[in-house]
């Protein structure tokens, strides 16, 4: 016969059971969801492709081969230099910072001081302040950068030809509402051509609301600095 004690502590595991199960169903179904768009934009941009045997659409044709031939060197840079998410960082401090004076960064620096976030920088200059920044959020994030993630691992079938299609496509897509949202920080990438690779820190930067910094008072840029490192 079971105690009370038994039947609680059965009772406790399996509920535990049951979360992580349910926590791991829920894992399965997000990357089945996320191969699955993934998929469908590489379907979409190779129907895109159609496009050019006709001359009407001669412009969407010539715009993807330029997307994936510089989608193709941001994945060079990678191989070469390693960490692009670093470089990307580095990149949008720079234009944060250029025009920043010494008593704005000094006052960004007290602010994030009062939340107990501390920024090394052996200048106080915008380049040295944005090199300092870039390192400890980019130490902050919890960015894999995979290579594999980028030109997929079954590239030489059909379906991984789709899928490396389908990311392509969603840098693309990241790259053109970066273009609009924030048109010089984008233009700053482009000249390092790492527009492409955009896409990789979106997700951080949009729940940041870094975009806004371009047009934010000293306070704004101190709390989405604050926010991406922690």
């Amino acid at each position: 016969m079971y105690t009370n004690n038994e039947v609680i502590s059965y009772l406790q595991a399996n509920r535990i059971l049951a979360l992580k199960l349910d926590h791991a169903v829920s894992a399965v179904g997000q990357q089945v969801t996320n191969q699955v768009e993934t998929l469908g934009k590489g379907a979409t941009r190779l129907l895109y492709y159609t496009s050019c045997f006709t001359d009407e659409y001669n412009d969407v044709c010539q715009q993807q081969k330029t997307e994936d031939l510089r989608f193709r060197n941001a994945v060079i840079r990678i191989i070469q230099h390693g960490d692009v998410v670093y470089e990307m960082l580095r990149v949008y401090f720079e234009e944060i910072f250029k025009y920043k004076t010494n008593a704005q960064l000094e006052h960004i620096k007290k602010a994030l001081m009062a939340v107990n976030v501390h920024i090394a920088a052996s200048t106080l200059s915008g380049a040295g302040y944005a090199l300092a920044v870039a390192t400890s959020v980019r130490i902050g994030l919890n960015l894999s950068m995979q290579l594999s993630a980028l030109t997929g691992r079954a590239a030489g079938t059909a379906a991984g030809v789709v899928a490396t299609y389908g990311l392509v496509q969603k840098a693309a897509e990241s790259a053109r509402r970066l273009h609009v949202q924030y048109p010089a920080y984008y233009s700053a990438l482009y000249m390092h051509q790492l527009e492409m690779m955009y896409f990789l820190i979106e997700p951080v930067f949009e729940r940041a609301g870094a975009l806004e910094a371009q047009s934010s008072s000293d306070s704004c840029i101190a709390n989405i600095i604050t926010w991406m490192i922690r």
